[in-house]
């Protein structure tokens, strides 16, 4: 079963019908596992803030019996001696917060607002539930392992399914890219790296503050206005470079100075909480200089030229020649946020919008300049594939139909699993339950 995580939606509630401060009890108990009142009313009223749920009684119940499954999961679990180790469940609570800020526009104020408390709070909140999920997923993948779909019952699933009920697939490319970053001059270079040793001395001998300097100077929008702190924060959200620094610092160090793509940075540490640390950083982007810029372009002009004349795969110059680290290796196919190498047409933004509009599949672009990322990159790209829009169908979309057979398959088996465990589980729930509407029977005996 493809379990992911809900994201957060966009509207914020204006009261929640619940009462967070709730005078605590054991309503559950799952094998050794207990349900507590509170438990319940936490993730009620964050579904609610969150616009998942309209508040009503039918949705804590739906709520409870989502709390029941997870922790029948968990009883089994101990059974099967499954456990997850703290970096996956740091890792699973920094991909939520992600997700969640993703769907704010990136706005730490923002989120904190929608949910009612601070980051670090949300994060404290999230925690032992994802912990309980992530063994939960682990135990469903268990379960589920031996489920598979032969092609002939794809096939069927196609067959029997509702045509005029299929969804429409919007329009789709397939993108690569080949990217040079222009090249920084070295007195460039030593100008930000001097700037950057004037600001750590100033810090050290107490002339100032790290907080002020990043709010006067540094170049990185989305931290400066906080004094440079980017919150707690787990190793692979970070470039190497910047990890390795900010994870070897001791409380009241500032690091030297550190060199990533997006330009020069000194951080202090501001404290560790496991496999998380958050940070301060000051960023000063390069300025490109109009020698390196037509350096960039005169390359990629080449680059087209001797994939045109050689007749080369796009694929491996991009391999070879390409600076962008996270698609050069894929022979420079572009994956988006959801690891796929179809791109809806909406997700494609800005020059890069543009170029893609004038070509037909298995088009080279000329070399543009692409502010997307952030910093000033030039490229060329190539049209791989394009997929209309169109009505999702087998032929175009093998991929869709086996992962919904794939999901109904298992759906069923975990459904038999619960009644089974069911039976074989100690379960007691409180009188004041007992009535709710629980969509699987089996929990009141």
């Amino acid at each position: 079963m493809r379990y992911l995580f809900l994201l957060l939606l966009l509207a914020a509630a204006a009261r929640v019908p619940a009462q967070e401060n709730v005078v605590d009890k054991i309503v559950a108990i799952v094998g050794d596992e207990i349900v507590l009142k509170s438990d319940i009313e936490k993730e009620f009223v964050n579904a609610y803030r969150q616009g998942f749920i309209a508040g009503n009684d039918e949705d804590r119940a739906k709520i409870l019996e989502e709390i029941l499954i997870r922790k029948l999961l968990l009883a089994q679990a101990k059974v099967d001696s499954i456990i997850v180790t703290d970096e996956q469940v740091n890792r699973n609570v920094e991909g939520q917060i992600g997700a969640y800020l993703r769907q704010v526009g990136g706005s730490e104020e923002r989120l904190e607002a929608i949910m009612g408390r601070s980051l670090p709070e949300i994060r404290n909140d999230m925690r032992e539930q994802i912990r309980e999920g992530t063994i939960a997923n682990e135990m469903r993948r268990h379960i589920t392992a031996h489920v598979k779909s032969t092609p002939s019952e794809i096939r069927y699933f196609y067959q029997k399914a509702n045509k005029d009920s299929l969804p429409d697939v919007p329009a789709k490319y397939e993108i690569q890219q080949i990217v040079v970053k222009p090249r920084v001059s070295d007195a460039e270079k030593e100008k930000l790296r001097n700037r950057l040793r004037d600001f750590r001395e100033q810090v050290l001998s107490g002339e100032t503050t790290f907080n002020r300097l990043a709010i006067l100077y540094s170049e990185d929008n989305a931290s400066a206005l906080k004094g440079g702190e980017l919150g707690y924060q787990a190793k692979m959200m970070m470039t190497p470079e910047f990890a390795e620094a900010a994870f070897s610092l001791k409380a009241g160090r500032i690091s030297r100075i550190v060199e990533t793509d997006v330009g020069f940075h000194i951080i202090q540490y501001i404290d560790r909480q496991g496999e998380l640390v958050n940070v301060r950083h000051i960023l000063l982007r390069p300025k490109i200089e109009e020698k390196g810029r037509q350096e960039a372009i005169e390359k990629l002009d080449s680059i087209v030229h001797y994939i045109k004349e050689e007749n080369l795969p796009f694929e491996r110059v991009a391999a070879r020649l390409s600076d962008d680290k996270s698609t050069r290796n894929n022979g420079g196919l572009i994956i988006n946020e959801e690891s796929e190498s179809r791109i809806p047409r909406e997700q494609v933004r800005g020059e890069m919008a543009r170029q893609v509009a004038r070509l037909e599949a298995g088009d080279i672009s000329e070399p543009f300049l692409d502010t997307g990322s952030g910093q000033d990159e030039y490229k060329i790209i190539k049209l791989r594939a394009f997929y209309p829009e169109h009505k999702v169908n087998l032929e175009e979309d093998w991929s869709y139909f086996e992962g919904e057979l794939q999901d109904e398959k298992m759906t069923t088996v975990i459904k038999a699993w619960i009644k089974e465990k069911q039976a074989n589980t100690y379960i007691h729930i409180d009188d004041e339950y007992t009535t709710e509407k629980l969509r699987q029977g089996g929990w009141v005996k």
